[in-house]
């Protein structure tokens, strides 16, 4: 009997088996697999030269459209020792002024590269395409347009996937934490190199604009107008968190292995899933709404054809909102280094022009000898900009930290679909800076349903 209650108590291990007829199949999954493999066969049939390795997949397509400025000088920077030295990539567009006045720096979003617009050299369309040339918003006819690659990008200018002159190895994650301060001011070294004094114009979107009012607060003497497209001058919780989870994901991957990659498999599959969750904060349900609807994949194989037959749903994508997202992984994971989305995205977080904020990092706001004797200020409402119900209690700190533009004309665009940089960021930027004396801003909402992409 005690035998048999050990039987009985005994654990037992069942083993599933499933014919290959019922074997669940996942070919979402199966996707990231196939990737993998043809990573590696690509890898195993090339011949590198044995002191550069692979070319990094995003170093292409055209790696000579752009001008390289190398900067021998170190680079200060907000949270690390200098940088001894640094390149940065950038494209013009547009003829410079005998005088040298009629400039305008066009800061770049996240992933973007320096190819805001087709050149001669690189005639295919830039990611600012409809808003650069003769007669655009940004007339060539009558500026000259200057974009960079960030530093920490990877089009170009120093970032992780470079190599480190004092080791002749790629810094991979030993690449130091870097700031929006630091994007502008190896931009105004570039300048410098350029014999530029003075910007008729510093014109950014999204991270972009995080870069021109970083500009402006800097060199405030060297910026006559700034222009803030769905922006804002310090970064929410809500972004936060929502870069937060994209960056997780690509850490989970086992490829990424610490930010050492380069000579191995890179993590593909954790930058497509990063990129999915980036692009859900890019667009707007109700464009998808129009878009997609509730509209199944065209292509899905077990769609049925018959209206009498019921289909069955899988675990992979049977949505065709699905399949635009799964897309939009797939062209993005090869196409941009992880390391830099990690890096640069981590700048994002970081950047914050409340004064305490700014204090903490010892950066005290300049003054400009173009600054007036214009009293701090209520913020001026209209109907189309009423005050906020609950004034947020930051906002006198954000004011504060905003004094070095109270003499820069200045003009603020929201979305109004914008679910990553919300309207009530641009509207508190509009009221920081009025309150810190600034009677020369412009505040624009625009509608449509494309979400924070609406800028592109």
């Amino acid at each position: 009997m005690l035998r048999s209650l050990r039987q009985a108590l005994k654990p037992r291990y069942i083993v599933a088996r499933c014919s290959s007829a019922d074997a669940p199949s996942f070919p979402c999954v199966d996707a990231h697999a196939a990737r993998e493999s043809r990573i590696i066969h690509s890898r195993v049939s090339s011949t590198p030269s044995p002191d550069s390795g692979p070319e990094p997949p995003y170093a292409r397509p055209s790696p000579l459209s752009y001008t390289v400025y190398h900067h021998p000088h170190p680079l200060p920077l907000t949270y690390a020792p200098p940088l001894p030295s640094f390149d940065i990539a950038y494209e013009t567009w547009g003829s410079l002024s005998p005088s040298k006045d009629n400039v305008i720096l066009l800061h770049t979003g996240l992933s973007a590269s320096s190819h805001a617009a087709s050149t001669p050299l690189n005639p295919a369309p830039g990611w600012w395409e409809k808003f650069i040339g003769p007669g655009k918003a940004l007339d060539t006819n009558h500026f000259f347009i200057i974009c960079t690659n960030v530093i920490g990008g990877c089009y170009g200018s120093t970032g992780p996937s470079s190599f480190d002159p004092t080791t002749g190895h790629r810094f991979a994650t030993r690449f130091p934490i870097i700031s929006i301060f630091d994007m502008v001011n190896a931009q105004f070294a570039l300048l410098d190199a350029l014999s530029i004094d003075r910007l008729y114009a510093s014109v950014g979107s999204s991270m972009g604009a995080m870069q021109s009012l970083a500009a402006g607060w800097l060199f405030p003497d060297r910026v006559r107008k700034i222009v803030s497209i769905s922006g804002t001058a310090r970064s929410t919780p809500g972004s936060i968190a929502m870069r937060h989870a994209q960056r997780s994901v690509l850490m989970a991957d086992p490829n990424w292995n610490n930010g050492f990659y380069y000579d191995s498999v890179p993590p593909h599959t954790g930058m497509k899933l990063a990129r999915q969750i980036a692009t859900i904060t890019y667009r707007s349900g109700p464009e998808w709404d129009l878009r997609f609807g509730r509209k199944l994949r065209s292509d899905d194989p077990l769609k049925s054809s018959s209206p009498d037959q019921s289909r069955s749903p899988t675990l992979c994508p049977d949505f065709l909102i699905e399949s635009y997202l799964d897309h939009q992984g797939e062209q993005f994971c090869l196409k941009y280094d992880a390391n830099s989305l990690l890096y640069i995205s981590k700048a994002m977080d970081l950047f914050d022009l409340t004064l305490p904020a700014l204090e903490q990092l010892v950066m005290h706001p300049p003054k400009s000898s173009l600054s007036t004797s214009t009293p701090p200020q209520s913020a001026s409402y209209s109907k189309s900009h009423p005050p906020p119900a609950n004034q947020p209690p930051h906002l006198p700190e954000l004011a504060e930290g905003l004094s070095p533009l109270a003499s820069t004309p200045t003009l603020v665009l929201g979305v109004q679909s914008d679910i990553l940089f919300p309207v009530e960021q641009q509207r508190e930027l509009v009221d920081a800076l009025r309150m810190a004396g600034n009677s020369q801003v412009g505040y624009f909402e625009l509608g449509g349903v494309w979400g924070h992409d609406t800028f592109l």
